[in-house]
């Protein structure tokens, strides 16, 4: 366990002054880092029960065990507090957590309740320690079977079929169901845990693995990680199964399960390269070895960048790297997100945004401008066509906005962030825009940010002048609905061959005979662009043609699904119904049920008949969203 003996003030830092004395938060050396908290009203998290500006979480230490026949860890969690020093107790996050006991660093029994539950958001109860002086807490508890950032995994749900899995799934409240601890994004910190697993099974976490592991004699091996510098608590993360490595670079390489393993390692060949491009555009990469794991399908997310340890979905791999896009994603939230943290979910653009955008520049770096071009007119695409269908005034439009607006969507918290940047980039120029940027996130390393100190520094580091400002439209982007007029649009060369080819199939359903040599992105362009009503014998014509049910992409393949259940096309439920059984990612998966839920007499007994098989499967993400979709309450 260790003491964090820093100035309080770092407990009290304002919004409009979040700087540390030295990189990331360390008051002298050898120290651990400490994060400092903002306080201003901007940064104040609803979603968690913490006082952090009172009592508040440096470092968390688990010891835990993984029980799956039971389906539930248990052990110990200890906690160094920095508390003002009047402070008699300290606020945690808990949600569904069995608390068998509290202690002092000594020791010594502490008390404390659990409150009431809201289970409205998944805000779980607040759990009070009565802590008096302490300043260490030992907490004993059990998770529930049912925790939602946990799945289990039977051997018949693997590849191998032989042993079970776990997998955690934190952003962006889940992880108070499996760790106590203050569950919020504003309040980063350090970690380390032993977790002890069965053998043979492999255990990784996004914090580096300590040595080997240790043989505990009784049919279990002990596995140790330290993450020593302060991330939010949504990104402490834990696989364990049947898995094996395989290396890419000197600091990159891949976890799989053996039969994966192969494809995985390369799909995922650039990873290197990428890293390399990343550093070269915003700075040294700061977090030791960048590795991935590819899960099991039912993993709810494309993927999901926690630090050391990316995990990503099989479904992105499609045997040419075609949707890399995704590992530049998860690589760039090492800087935006990852270094740099939104302290409220309310502008999680700032996370999400500026990832798209620096994902786009490692793309242009690695895979040439063509290629980051296209993808950057799908994403602006997407921004078209939620704002044609919500309104351009609607709140949830504005890059800042209420958690009621993440129900609008990727397009505007991603898409609209990615825009946002490039028009800024447009403006003062590539080579000013990146030197800003880099400072940004030196500037604010190992700290989190809100939206107003991102226009603040935007202001004051980057805008020349007031004509300046009045051309960028800064505040119009971040705090206000819709899509300002000075948005740089991708160039409409881009797709010209792809959009001319959707017009004359609109015209005359003349099928492109070059689409076997597009790109992944001009294909996903023709299937997302050309008329939706289609007949089943239209429908046939494009699968003979095009291949579209045999494809081993997994976002053409999506898209075909999309269009030939809109349509009622009986030949492809079969296909959906397959790919619904083995695809738990929900960009995939709620769609598709929301198609069949809308063909009414004809969609709902289909959709009702494959989420009875498949639910089970799913991750609480992807089964929360289905239930929605099918108006289901439990």
């Amino acid at each position: 366990m260790r003491r964090i003996a820093t100035a309080l003030s770092l407990l009290l830092a304002s919004t409009a002054c979040t700087t540390v004395p030295s990189e990331g938060g360390s008051m002298r050396a050898g120290e651990p880092m400490v994060s400092p908290i903002l306080t201003g009203a901007d940064a104040v998290d609803s979603m968690t029960y913490a006082q952090p500006q009172v009592a508040r979480v440096t470092h968390v230490d688990l010891d835990l065990a993984l029980d799956f026949d039971r389906k539930r860890v248990t052990g110990v969690a200890n906690l160094d507090i920095l508390a003002r020093p009047d402070a008699g107790a300290i606020v945690l996050d808990s949600n569904g957590l069995e608390i068998v006991g509290v202690r002092d660093g000594a020791g010594n029994p502490l008390a404390w309740k659990l409150g009431d539950t809201v289970s409205e958001g998944g805000k779980g109860a607040p759990l009070t320690i009565t802590m008096g002086n302490a300043r260490e807490v030992q907490i004993q508890y059990a998770s529930a079977p049912d925790a939602e950032a946990l799945q289990w995994l039977t051997p018949e749900q693997t590849a191998g079929g032989e042993y079970p899995y776990l997998f955690s799934q934190g952003q962006a409240i889940l992880n108070r169901t499996w760790i106590p601890t203050q569950d919020s994004p504003g309040i980063r910190q350090t970690w380390a845990a032993r977790i002890t697993a069965p053998k043979p099974l492999d255990v990784v976490m996004s914090g580096v693995r300590q040595g080997e592991p240790e043989d505990l004699g009784n049919g279990r091996r002990a596995f140790r990680f330290v993450m020593d510098k302060p991330v939010p608590p949504y990104l402490i993360a834990i696989a364990a199964g049947d898995i094996d490595f395989a290396a890419i670079g000197p600091r990159t390489g891949v976890w799989a399960e053996p039969s994966t393993l192969a494809r995985a390692r390369a799909e995922v060949g650039d990873t290197e390269e990428m890293v390399e491009a990343a550093e070269e555009l915003y700075g040294d990469y700061r977090w030791g070895r960048y590795d991935m794991i590819v899960l099991p399908p039912s993993f709810p997310y494309g993927g999901m960048e926690n630090p050391v340890m990316t995990f990503l979905t099989p479904t992105f791999i499609a045997g040419d790297r075609s949707n890399n896009g995704l590992v530049a994603h998860e690589l760039a939230h090492s800087w935006s997100g990852n270094l740099v943290t939104n302290a409220v979910w309310e502008d999680s653009w700032l996370n999400e945004g500026v990832t798209s955008y620096f994902e786009n520049r490692i793309v242009e770096a690695v895979y040439g401008k063509k290629r980051a071009e296209q993808e950057a007119a799908l994403s602006f695409a997407n921004i078209e066509e939620t704002l044609a269908e919500v309104g351009m005034n609607a709140p949830g439009t504005a890059l800042h906005h209420s958690t009621d607006g993440a129900e609008i969507g990727s397009a505007i918290t991603y898409d609209k962030g990615h825009f946002f940047l490039r028009t800024v980039e447009s403006i003062a120029g590539r080579e000013r825009f990146d030197a800003w940027l880099r400072q940004w996130f030196d500037n604010h390393a190992f700290q989190p940010a809100t939206s107003q100190l991102f226009y603040d520094d935007m202001m004051a580091n980057l805008v020349r002048n007031d004509a300046e400002a009045e051309q960028l439209a800064l505040r119009e982007w971040i705090f206000q609905p819709g899509l300002p007029s000075n948005v740089a649009r991708p160039d409409p060369a881009a797709f010209a061959e792809v959009d001319s080819a959707v017009q004359a199939y609109a015209a005359s359903s003349s099928i492109p005979v070059v689409y076997n040599g597009w790109t992944s992105a001009e294909r996903m362009r023709f299937l997302d662009n050309i008329p939706k009503e289609r007949s089943a014998a239209q429908l046939s014509e494009l699968d003979r043609q095009l291949g579209l049910s045999t494809t081993q992409n997994n976002e053409i393949l999506f898209l075909w699904l999309e269009l030939a259940l809109a349509n009622r096309y009986e030949p492809a439920v079969p296909q959906a119904e397959q790919f619904l059984a083995r695809v738990g990612r929900a960009k995939f998966v709620r769609p598709l049920f929301q198609v069949l839920w809308s063909e009414g007499e004809w969609g709902r007994p289909i959709a009702k008949r494959i989420y009875a098989k498949t639910r089970p499967s799913y991750h609480a993400v992807t089964r929360g969203a289905v239930d929605r979709v099918l108006g289901m309450t439990s």
